[in-house]
Parts: C-alpha cells; sequence; structure tokens
C-alpha cells in the first residue's frame, strides 16, 4: 500500500499536451517577461474570481505585501491577522515595516473567530487580513461589516482559496484586495513559482502594477522604489492552461471530502471539518484533528499513508518572531490546533483505491 499525500505528476500527465503546446508557444514567442501570455492569464483570472483588475507577481507572500505596500500601510501601522496561519501572512505585513496583531480562531472552522476582531484594534489599525485556510473562506460579511464601521481596509490572503465560494462569491472578490498563490501544491498550480492580486479598485490595481516592475511604468523611468515580482510568461502560460480545469478538479476535491467526511464520522475523538451553511470550500486541503494526531499519523506513516501537519508551529511561537515577546499560551486555540491537526491525502487526482486505503487504515487504527 502507497498513497502519497499529493502527487504533481498526474496533473502533468492529464494535461501534457496542452502544457506542451503552451510552452512551445512561449518559447517561440521570445517573449519571456511581463508579455501577451501574462496579460491573457490576468484577464482570465479576474473573470474567474468576478473582478475587474488582476496583477500577477512573484509568488503568494509577494501579492499580500505588494497589497499593503499599495494601500499606503507600513512603520508605525497595525494590521490584523490570524494567530492559526502559515506564516507568510504575518510575514507580509512584517515586510510592509507594520506590526500583524494576531487574532485567535473559531475552533470549529480553523479561521479567524470574527467575533474577537474588533477588540484587537487600536487607533494604529490599518487593515485586516483574512485568510481562507485550507480552502475555505472566512467569514467575511462579518469581518466586512467590522471593516466598514472602524475605517479599514479588508485583504483576503486566498493562497488556498482557488475557487472557492462564499455566499455566491468567489475568493479574491470578498474584500478590497486579494492575495493569491500559484505554488505547485495549490489548487491552481503553476510549475514553479508565482502569485496575483486581485481587486476591484482601478487606483490600487495600478499602483502594485508599478511596485511590481521596479517601480517603473516606462523601462528605465522609475517612479517609485519598487521590488522586482513578476509573473513569468512561462507560467502565466502553464496556469492558463490549469485554470480551465479548475472547477472541475476542485469537483473532484469535493467528492473525496465528503466520502471523507462519511466514511470518518464515526472515529472516536476525530474532529472533522466544519463547514458552515454559507461555505463552498474548493478543499485545498482535508484538515482532520486528534488528540492522540501523533500516534495516529505513525501509524498512518507505517502504513504507507502520506499526511502533513498544517502547521505544526504557531507564527507567534516561530523564532522568527520571538523578538514580539509573545509566549507558550498566549493563544491557547492556536496552539491546541498545531498540537492536534492532521492534513490527509487531497487532491484531484486520488484514486478511489487510494482513498479507500485511507479510510481503511483509519478504520483499523480507531477499532484497535
Amino acid at each position: 500500500m502507497s498513497v502519497s499525500f499529493l502527487n504533481l505528476n498526474y496533473a502533468r500527465l492529464e494535461l501534457k499536451d496542452d502544457l506542451d503546446a503552451a510552452y512551445r508557444r512561449v518559447m517561440e514567442s521570445g517573449s519571456f517577461i511581463l508579455g501577451k501570455e501574462v496579460e491573457a492569464f490576468e484577464a482570465e483570472f479576474a473573470s474567474y474570481c468576478g473582478v475587474k483588475h488582476c496583477i500577477g507577481v512573484g509568488n503568494g507572500l509577494d501579492a499580500l505585501h505588494l497589497i499593503l505596500r499599495a494601500c499606503g500601510i507600513g512603520e508605525g501601522d497595525e494590521v490584523i491577522v490570524p494567530a492559526n496561519t502559515f506564516i507568510a501572512t504575518w510575514l507580509a505585513v512584517s515586510y510592509s515595516g507594520a506590526t500583524p496583531v494576531p487574532v485567535e480562531p473559531d475552533e470549529r472552522t480553523c479561521n479567524i473567530n470574527p467575533e474577537l476582531i474588533e477588540k484587537a484594534i487600536t487607533k494604529k489599525t490599518k487593515a485586516i487580513m483574512p485568510v481562507h485556510l485550507y480552502g475555505q473562506c472566512a467569514d467575511m460579511d462579518a469581518i466586512n461589516a467590522t471593516a466598514k464601521r472602524r475605517g479599514l481596509k479588508v485583504i483576503e490572503d486566498a493562497a488556498q482559496a482557488h475557487g472557492a465560494g462564499y455566499k455566491g462569491r468567489r475568493a479574491g472578490a470578498l474584500g478590497h484586495a486579494a492575495g493569491f498563490s500559484f505554488y505547485p501544491g495549490k489548487n491552481l498550480g503553476a510549475i514553479g513559482d508565482g502569485g496575483a492580486v486581485t481587486t476591484n479598485d482601478g487606483e490600487l490595481a495600478e499602483k502594485v502594477r508599478l511596485i511590481r516592475n521596479y517601480g517603473s511604468k516606462v523601462k528605465y523611468h522609475n517612479e517609485v522604489k519598487g521590488f522586482n515580482s513578476r509573473l513569468d510568461e512561462l507560467q502565466a502560460a502553464f496556469l492558463r492552461v490549469k485554470l480551465k480545469k479548475l472547477d472541475e478538479w476542485n469537483g473532484r476535491r469535493k467528492q473525496i471530502a465528503k466520502r471523507y467526511l462519511d466514511a470518518l464520522k464515526d472515529c472516536a475523538g476525530l474532529v472533522l471539518p466544519f463547514v458552515p451553511d454559507w461555505a463552498e470550500p474548493c478543499w485545498h486541503l482535508f484538515v482532520a484533528r486528534h488528540a492522540e494526531r501523533d500516534a495516529i499519523r505513525a501509524h498512518l506513516e507505517k502504513k504507507g499513508i502520506g499526511t502533513l501537519i498544517h502547521y505544526p508551529v504557531p507564527p507567534h511561537l516561530s523564532e522568527a518572531y520571538a523578538d514580539t515577546g509573545l509566549k507558550a499560551g498566549d493563544f491557547p486555540v492556536t496552539e491546541g490546533l498545531a498540537k492536534s491537526v492532521l492534513s490527509l491525502p487531497m487532491g484531484p487526482h486520488i484514486e478511489p483505491r487510494e482513498q479507500a486505503d485511507v479510510i481503511g487504515e483509519f478504520g483499523r487504527r480507531f477499532a484497535s
């Protein structure tokens, strides 16, 4: 028995002819940076998300960082972030010069708890950056209501939420702007790195376009101190191919998630993902929880089933943020999740037999 957590080669094989054609098209064009492929992908992804503007950038971290810069958020400012997230969310705030202010998650959804945001807001707060963790949108109406009342920007960290829905709208169109990652393991993944910003704000879009390209609209004429963060032509061409399959692939993920939810519901002590009525997850990850997580993971690994932990070290306990003075016990819900979460194999190419192997080993583990 062998079940990989995620095997990216299957996606390549399914799309081999189209990916090869995209490669040849770019190679033959002789244009490799900010050309027609990037322009076309930006238009197609903006349309997919239901927004007016998409700006391709180097990666997901840069997408969030450049949004903050374009919003004028920097030194002396604060940004509300989830305590329970991948560290890139916090790093984007730090790179802008602002301070990340963490808020505990709702223990059911693992996303930022809207009810706790208000008390974290100060006179220095300029934005709220919710994360659509694991591919399920945060409760954006509640978050947007708080932001509107307090005059704050809302910046979606949509790195895991390609195609995720919230009350009939898609991630990337739920705040002032959103940052996406196209890291290879994402639902919409490049064959390398990449990212994008989506927004309906034309002025913000132009600022991000400027900042991503050395602060220059016209070559060698630099208006601001910008960065080099550009989605390249080859990755854009590959993403255009994959974007056409995204909804189908997300549908396969949904079927796998339903099978897991139905089959594992009676495993004692196992907490399965909670999906509110208004959420339409794209199931980037299927994350269960158990107090004996490490023992369960060891059992599955012994049987050849790959799992991962998203995430074992909360940002506030990482060495990178030791200078904040935050310590163990400050965010008990987040710390409890870090000790109990376990991500099961999830992806559009996990075969029914492999799904059955995962479910069967869980059954044997809980029967023993």
